[in-house]
């Protein structure tokens, strides 16, 4: 990555390129990995995959009304992985002559033929893959020829709206554009071959409200694949002001038990937990507080979570898995049961099961209430918090994965009669994820996405929270 300094920046804004442009075209890639595996099979390899990739974009910031950076990204990649039975050795090569490839197709099979053998290696089976012409096109490629100097005034136009929003917005630490695009494609022996173009853009801001020791920060983003879906620079710039307004004054409380309100980006990093918890490498290290809890009530009844790989321009959409492997929508909870878990080949055989198609994770997933009713937004879900906490931001790492064990750093506004009475700092919010999952009272109607996840804000209905 190749990172300017404002002057440099200022240079770069004319005559740039589109950052969207690719240098390599999928027939070329289908080429080098057939050629790849071709290597691999002289060798003696049994099996083989091979992957190419190439990503590119562009990233500006600005702070205070100037331009600060601008970074532009190229870059790209051959990943070979070869098996000797079940021993297996993998290389990597930017490098795209025919002698890198060659070299790192070797240097792949010598890793292989000295490793131990795990009984668990391999490629998908074949009756598991995703085979070509059933691939789906979800829509998650929208290049967008924006240069340097578009970029920088669109994240100015986000900055200077959160500076006019008002007078106590004082400072900033900037607002940035960026633009991602990428392809690749993959050969498997096993008979799978595929591979596909996606794009990311995303916009940012983050203000700070009054002075010295009362200041006060937040910020807000938009992210799409689709650059024509992006908020308005002004939008953003505005709501990341009133979030950083709204936290002036803030104060500490005392040590007590009370019903907790996240916030639905927060909310999201709930069900980041639990998919942790049920993913195939936490499950076979014995290492998820939700150990063999398949079937088992691990949720409020009134608690649901489905997966949908082919959501049209969904970040966590794919026609098939990292290996392959075919996947599908399905329920992960039905009223409150786990039902089902992410596993990759290696990760299902380890366990005795069937790969679920999530080698790379969880393809889009939405945790909802059968309870929820239309108008349960935010100021309705502050209503049935009642009295207790409302939190927008945490800090920390303080996530057990073993026990289920929660203590986070919180911040937030406490709420007394379902309305705000005031903003509130350096406090911890501490409980265990399994009474947490369990103890969610209701989820809203206020959905957002942050990733390839999807949830309102959740209550839950007792924490600790420990303040000065």
């Amino acid at each position: 990555m190749k990172k300017s300094s404002p002057k440099q920046a200022r240079a770069a804004q004319r005559g740039a390129a589109p950052a969207h442009a690719f240098a390599f075209s999928r027939a070329q890639f289908q080429q080098l990995c057939h050629q790849a595996i071709g290597h691999a099979r002289r060798l003696g390899a049994t099996d083989a995959a091979v992957e190419v990739s190439e990503g590119s974009g562009l990233s500006v910031s600005v702070r205070m009304g100037e331009l600060e950076t601008v970074e532009r990204n190229r870059d790209k990649s051959l990943g070979v992985t070869v098996f000797c039975g079940q021993r297996r050795g993998n290389a990597s090569t930017s490098d795209f002559s025919e002698a890198a490839i060659a070299r790192a197709v070797q240097a792949a099979y010598d890793i292989a033929r000295f490793t131990a053998e795990d009984p668990h290696a391999g490629l998908a089976d074949a009756a598991d893959i995703a085979p070509p012409g059933t691939h789906l096109d979800l829509d998650l490629y929208h290049p967008w020829a924006i240069d340097s100097e578009g970029a920088a005034e669109l994240a100015l136009r986000a900055e200077r709206a959160a500076l006019q929003t008002s007078r106590q917005i004082t400072n900033s630490e900037g607002a940035s554009v960026s633009a991602q695009h990428s392809h690749f494609y993959a050969v498997h022996t096993n008979g799978f071959e595929g591979g596909y173009a996606s794009s990311r853009h995303s916009l940012s801001v983050a203000p700070i409200a009054g002075k010295g020791d009362g200041m006060q920060r937040d910020y807000w983003y938009t992210s799409m694949r689709d650059a024509q879906r992006l908020a308005a620079p002004e939008i953003v710039g505005r709501y990341a002001a009133e979030r950083a307004l709204a936290r002036l004054g803030s104060r500490r409380i005392g040590t007590r038990q009370c019903p907790v309100l996240f916030e639905s980006p927060l909310a999201a990093g709930l069900l980041g937990s639990f998919t942790h918890a049920i993913s195939g490498g936490a499950l076979y290290r014995q290492s998820s507080f939700l150990q063999d809890a398949l079937g088992q009530q691990v949720f409020a009844p009134h608690i649901e979570i489905e997966e949908n790989p082919f959501l049209l321009g969904g970040k966590g959409s794919a026609p098939f898995d990292d290996e392959g492997v075919r996947v599908a929508p399905r329920k992960l909870v039905r009223d409150g049961r786990l039902e089902g878990y992410l596993l990759s080949s290696y990760t299902a055989r380890k366990l005795g099961m069937r790969t679920t198609g999530n080698a790379g994770g969880s393809h889009n997933l939405t945790l909802f209430s059968k309870h929820t009713q239309s108008r349960d937004d935010l100021p309705e879900m502050l209503r049935k918090l009642g009295t207790g906490l409302f939190v927008i931001e945490l800090m920390g790492q303080g996530v057990n994965g073993v026990t289920g064990d929660y203590s986070r750093g919180a911040a937030g506004f406490w709420v007394e009669g379902g309305e705000i009475a005031y903003p509130v700092e350096e406090i911890t919010i501490a409980g265990n994820l399994k009474e947490m999952f369990q103890g969610i009272v209701a989820v809203g109607a206020d959905a957002y996405t942050y990733g390839a996840k999807t949830t309102g804000s959740i209550l839950i209905d007792r924490m600790t929270v420990a303040g000065g």
